[in-house]
């Protein structure tokens, strides 16, 4: 494994980040646990959760996937783990969130941070992430600004205000943000620096085979900021495994959640698919190794979130890392990529 600086931060972070969100509702606690120490064995330290998972986000399990990462974090020595989790927004109206967060103002960042600092058992958090931006911006799946979609929302400076005293107060020691745009990246860099806030060290998006839009435009912040891309579904929610193609088994999340595929479910999704199915067929690899290994290698990215709900796609995962690709195979990529550019943004 290899660990790289989060950011400007001073935080050393595995290539490979292990994704909570199944804890919950896919998997059981005794089996979260089983992950997360053979994580732990295979030289993971960094793991992420949220306040809203698992996923899907329902009333009856939200918040216990923090629960369960909380009852393994007591056991462990807590310098050695990278924890990282995010408060929710208002945007996606999960009216069983505190009672349905009307703003990221001081008084839901703040109640949100006591809440998941009980639950997973900690003093601090070491990565704190607003998990999408409260103002008007296209959100899973969407690829298109509308104005006429604007409402009031809490200026980013006000959100900086309330985690830099946070910061102060040794409850999280970085922040991050995740689903976000270059506006607001750029916009969160500059405030800080003119009021001297803490500056965001991380950015979490989704990137893969079907959705490189992190390449055009963020990726250079990144590289100029000091920004660490957490690489985010980068199977393509299971879709880069040729599982739902129409010989595939079709098992999976994007079967049983249907509500969070809309992404996927665009008209160049299905060609784009079985060309890298093919393509990494062709090659002797499995589709689900090659679109690891593809997202593991690229320069912008300092970890990958990876999921499992079984122990043998866990162990794949993260034998994939030994396996950087060719760069013949690489080239073959660019091929499809020019052909079949994002079709899943």
């Amino acid at each position: 494994m290899q660990y790289r600086n989060l950011g400007h931060s001073d935080l050393k972070v595995s290539a490979v980040c292990l994704g909570t969100m199944t804890y919950g509702q896919q998997n059981r606690e005794s089996e979260a646990h089983v992950q997360l120490d053979y994580a732990v064995e295979r030289g993971v330290n960094f793991f992420d959760t949220a306040e809203m998972y698992p996923v899907p986000p329902r009333a009856e399990t939200v918040t216990s996937t923090e629960t369960i990462v909380g009852n393994w974090l007591i056991k462990q020595p807590r310098e050695r783990i990278i924890l990282a989790t995010k408060v929710t927004g208002p945007r996606r109206r999960l009216d069983w969130i505190r009672g349905g967060p009307a703003a990221l103002d001081r008084t839901n960042i703040r109640t949100a941070v006591e809440g998941s600092l009980r639950r997973l058992r900690t003093d601090y958090i070491d990565l704190y992430q607003l998990h999408w931006p409260e103002r008007n911006v296209p959100m899973f799946g969407g690829d298109q600004f509308d104005p006429a979609l604007e409402t009031d929302a809490v200026p980013i400076r006000e959100q900086l205000e309330v985690l830099s005293e946070l910061v102060q107060e040794g409850k999280i020691r970085y922040i991050g943000v995740s689903n976000e745009y270059p506006w607001g990246v750029m916009n969160f860099l500059r405030l800080a620096d003119e009021h001297g806030l803490p500056r965001i060290a991380s950015i979490q998006n989704a990137y893969n085979l079907l959705n490189r839009t992190f390449e055009c435009g963020l990726a250079e912040i990144a590289f100029r900021e000091q920004i660490s891309l957490l690489a985010y579904s980068p199977l393509a929610f299971g879709y880069l495994t040729g599982k739902y193609l129409p010989d595939g088994d079709g098992n999976g999340r994007g079967t049983l959640f249907k509500g969070f595929t809309q992404r996927y479910q665009k008209p160049n999704v299905e060609p784009a698919v079985s060309a890298y199915v093919q393509l990494a067929r062709r090659q002797g690899i499995s589709p689900a190794a090659m679109a690891l290994s593809f997202v593991y290698r690229r320069w912008f990215v300092t970890s990958t979130i990876i999921g499992a709900t079984g122990m043998a796609q866990l162990a794949e995962n993260l034998d994939v890392w030994e396996k950087p690709l060719e760069q013949a195979l690489l080239d073959e990529i660019e091929v499809l990529y020019r052909r079949y550019t994002n079709p899943a943004p």
